[in-house]
């Protein structure tokens, strides 16, 4: 199967009938280009296992294969490259804060001289095979989340990746809405745009309103704070850092994902802030009052920081009655029985656990509800509407909502199938073999 000089394919192997594990082939004039290569989690296994999507399609046709593109450092879009690269061989393109993120996977995998890793700027535009790539710049919760203009003979395609739209997003800048409409003007085939909150009324909030409510909860906590939220949310991490430091504590990170994401932040450039985290081990040695600390485990991950903290064996500070755990996060479906033993355990230690946001909110999701993607729409004007990034539930619902705002067709794809965009549009379902493949950490 490959595409001729009139062929304009999509084809997902991830990330279309699930959350996470996103990665998609386009195919064109004899080529393919992949978009992202992320990992998931198996929650129906014993324990849970992180999975791939399985690439035995493309693998096969490696040599046709003219790069990967990674459009962001979110685990789900990058979290694989590492382990199914082997099977690849070809250059990645990405940028710098992905490349970092990237860079330390690549190396703990012993593939850091091996792996072509191209370092791209937002709006660069360069030629990929028989693909002119384009890339642009929008706000996630993720820094430097990119989506991409892929133009062909056969038509434009722009795939959002993961996005929504922040007026204030605290790291990085807001989306350049002009130069989106441009896209429309010029003329956009097909939109394949993130459907995670499709079945979301309203618009997402942003993450420069989260600053009030962290401050206002801190303010009346009287013992040690401890903050759960994201790894990768590096504007959380600069809210975070500077509550602390209104409310004259000192704020340190613990678990491995926030010193990757924190460090990478800092090598990129993107940390603005004079003020950083202090080493988790002076934890234990300062004043409960003093101790405001950022952990991983906000879905009740057992091995995870706040999991040990629950459990009374973490190394650098031990809770007690009267601290307070803070949840700035989301629940991600599937997690609401280990998180809600997790909070149990912490509410046995007489932690205070602060869930609900009140009337201050203190966290935002990163991706769109119905009024960002009505507004996307607009800007970019597509003839065709294809969801990805979602369960099947949610791709039915962005396209049910692309079909009521006037979006000419919309075509729903799951893993395997292969969506025709030119010489005319089409679908032929479970057109690739697809699966899933354990990783092994």
């Amino acid at each position: 199967m490959t595409p001729t000089e009139k062929d304009l394919w999509f084809l997902p192997l991830g990330g279309c009938g699930e959350i996470g594990m996103n990665l998609s082939l386009y195919g064109h004039n004899g080529q393919w280009l992949m978009v992202d290569c992320g990992i998931g989690f198996d929650r129906e296994a014993v324990g849970t296992r992180i999975i791939a999507p399985s690439i035995e399609f493309v693998a096969a046709r490696r040599q046709q294969l003219i790069g990967m593109v990674i459009t962001h450092a979110h685990e789900d879009h990058v979290g694989a490259v590492a382990h199914l690269w082997p099977e690849l061989r070809c250059p990645v393109y990405c940028t710098r804060f992905t490349s970092e993120i990237l860079r330390r996977k690549l190396s703990e995998a012993g593939l850091e001289k091996d792996v072509q890793v191209h370092i791209v700027e937002p709006r660069l535009r360069h030629q990929l095979g028989h693909f002119d790539l384009e890339w642009f710049g929008l706000t996630h919760s993720a820094p430097e989340s990119q989506a991409l203009m892929i133009r062909t003979r056969c038509g434009n395609v722009f795939h959002t990746g993961d996005w929504k739209i922040d007026p204030d997003p605290v790291v990085g800048s807001s989306i350049d809405s002009a130069a989106l409409k441009r896209l429309g003007d010029e003329g956009v085939l097909a939109m394949v745009c993130d459907s995670t909150n499709a079945m979301l009324t309203g618009h997402s909030l942003s993450e420069g309103d989260l600053y009030k409510g962290l401050l206002e909860h801190a303010r009346h906590a009287k013992g040690r704070i401890i903050v759960a939220c994201f790894g990768s949310n590096v504007a959380r991490l600069h809210t975070l850092a500077k509550v602390a430091q209104e409310t004259g504590r000192y704020p340190a990170l613990l678990g491995r994902s926030l010193h990757n994401y924190y460090g990478a932040a800092r090598r990129s450039q993107l940390w603005t802030l004079d003020q950083g985290f202090i080493e988790s081990q002076h934890l234990g040695y300062l004043p409960r009052q003093d101790v405001f600390a950022v952990a991983t485990g906000s879905q009740g991950e057992s091995g995870a920081a706040l999991g040990r903290l629950a459990a009374g064996n973490h190394p650098a500070m031990e809770l007690e009655m009267g601290d307070t755990v803070i949840f700035s996060s989301r629940v991600i479906p599937g997690n609401e029985e280990s998180l809600e033993r997790l909070c149990d355990s912490l509410r046995a230690r007489g932690v205070d656990v602060i869930q609900d946001e009140h009337s201050l909110p203190i966290h935002a999701s990163g991706h769109p509800a119905q009024d960002e993607l009505r507004i996307m729409y607009e800007w970019i004007r597509p003839q065709l509407s294809i969801p990805v990034h979602g369960e099947a539930q949610h791709l039915r619902a962005h396209a049910g909502f692309a079909k009521s705002i006037g979006v000419p067709s919309q075509v729903r794809g799951m893993n395997g199938d292969l969506i025709t965009l030119a010489p005319q549009i089409s679908a032929r379902r479970g057109a690739a073999e697809f699966g899933r493949v354990e990783i092994k950490r």
